[in-house]
């Protein structure tokens, strides 16, 4: 077990090193989503358990750990999240939220928002 997760810390940082710097520091804009509540329980691509209380997000290429700040271009509110799994599927998506993170950006109800994210710390 301390095998495999000195492994994977040895990946994730890989990861973030191969990222050049104005992709560590690039704004994205595009449409959020969030997780629905199915989704409770099972494992993400980072091997976590998915925890629908947590600040988490699935983004289809930062490492896990990250984290980024995700502001709903609606309202002005802005959160910080913990990239641990893989996603948006849809295209035009780039951002697929918790529930959690989702209701404190305002955007529960409706399901999708224009955000902008930017990251703030790569691990």
């Amino acid at each position: 077990m301390r095998v495999l997760i000195r492994t994977m810390a040895v990946l994730i940082a890989a990861s973030a090193a191969a990222l050049p710097a104005s992709a560590r520091e690039k704004a994205e804009k595009g449409m959020a989503s969030w997780y629905g509540h199915a989704e409770e329980g099972r494992l993400t691509a980072s091997g976590e358990v998915m925890d629908h209380q947590r600040l988490t997000a699935a983004h289809r290429s930062l490492p896990f750990g990250s984290v980024v700040e995700v502001v709903n271009q609606r309202n002005g509110r802005r959160i910080q999240v913990t990239i641990n799994d893989r996603g948006p599927m849809p295209r035009g998506r780039i951002i697929d939220l918790s529930p959690v993170a989702a209701a404190q950006l305002g955007m529960q109800r409706k399901g999708l928002a224009p955000v902008t994210i930017k990251p703030v710390r790569f691990e």
